[in-house]
């Protein structure tokens, strides 16, 4: 069972908690988060990395630099080495196959289509190297997940990471001395440092537009609503309202992770920013269990850590009589 949420740092009488759902099944992939996130935090921009077997997923990660991302979860089904892919007939309410593509090229590398060909029908995807072909996308806004029992905050030694009224985790960059303790501490490799001062730096689920009453800029920006913003619990209830819908238009696989699970299956203590999956969490880099290490581990770290305590008292004392008894027969 999880630990009890970490203490809140500052307070406001009228404060709810605050949270993010995002729903994969909405989202199309057009980054307009992440952008609508570096323009609001004044975060740098990316490097561009398109090539030849790239994806087009070219921000990769979560970063000091990067506080929203749109990872592209591509789906492969296997195929022959070197062989097209077959045209499916298409039915009323879905989308028809991509159309066939050549083989790749000799040297194992291929270009990536234009998306717009793709789209008009003059391209699509061919086998990889190792001979599945790519079948589909599927696309998950990802972020902080402002875990009720959050590893970063228990592991920073400073307490620059504090828990604010509206239950989120923030980073305080000017308490922060850039020890990265906080980093290997995130279950969701979440948190990083900056590269060129050395603070952390994270999704802060805009606290300063919280503040003023105002919707974090990617869920402003988001043309399809997959982000979803609001009070936690209204977010929740409304989630389960939409696997249910699903469920009964035939998505049997669609599910919420990091929200409404029993008290033995929840993910570091519950999520404040959660999801809506079809595919297994692997799928888009999120891990199937998580927790905070430190509290996951605290039972046996603070028997180690009073066993240790005990053995150096115990060889201190003795340490002590020794001394003493040795002066006496001086």
């Amino acid at each position: 069972m999880g630990a009890a949420i970490t203490e809140i740092a500052i307070h406001r009488p009228d404060a709810r908690r605050m949270g993010f759902f995002t729903d994969t099944t909405t989202c199309i992939g057009c980054k307009a988060c992440e952008v609508a996130c570096k323009q609001w935090n004044d975060l740098p921009g990316d490097e561009l990395r398109e090539g030849k077997g790239r994806s087009y997923d070219y921000t990769a990660a979560l970063s000091a630099s990067t506080w929203r991302h749109v990872r592209f979860a591509e789906i492969s089904t296997p195929g022959e080495r070197g062989g097209h892919l077959p045209a499916l007939p298409a039915t009323e309410g879905a989308l028809a196959a991509p159309p066939a593509s050549p083989p790749p090229p000799a040297s194992g590398e291929r270009d990536m289509p234009s998306l717009v060909d793709v789209a008009e029908g003059r391209a699509g995807w061919g086998p990889s190297d190792d001979g599945a072909v790519l079948d589909r996308w599927v696309f998950m806004s990802d972020v902080c997940k402002h875990c009720s029992n959050a590893g970063c905050l228990d592991a920073c030694p400073t307490g620059a990471l504090i828990r604010t009224e509206f239950e989120t985790v923030i980073v305080q960059p000017d308490i922060c001395n850039g020890c990265g303790y906080c980093v290997p501490s995130c279950p969701f490799g979440v948190i990083d440092r900056d590269p060129y001062d050395g603070r952390a730096a994270k999704c802060t689920l805009c606290y300063d537009r919280l503040e003023d009453g105002m919707e974090p800029a990617c869920a402003k920006a988001c043309p399809t609503d997959a982000i979803q913003f609001g009070e936690w619990d209204e977010l929740v209830e409304r989630a389960k309202g939409r696997v249910v819908a699903l469920h009964e238009r035939g998505v049997e696989g669609a599910y919420l992770y990091g929200a409404g699970d029993e008290p033995g299956d929840k993910l570091a203590g519950d999520l404040g920013a959660f999801f809506l999956l079809t595919e297994p969490p692997e799928r888009f880099g999120l891990p199937a269990r998580a927790d905070s290490p430190i509290q996951e581990n605290m039972p046996a770290a603070t028997l180690a850590g009073l066993s240790a305590g005990a053995v150096a008292a115990a060889v201190t004392v003795a340490s002590f009589v020794l001394a003493h008894r040795r002066g006496r027969r001086r």
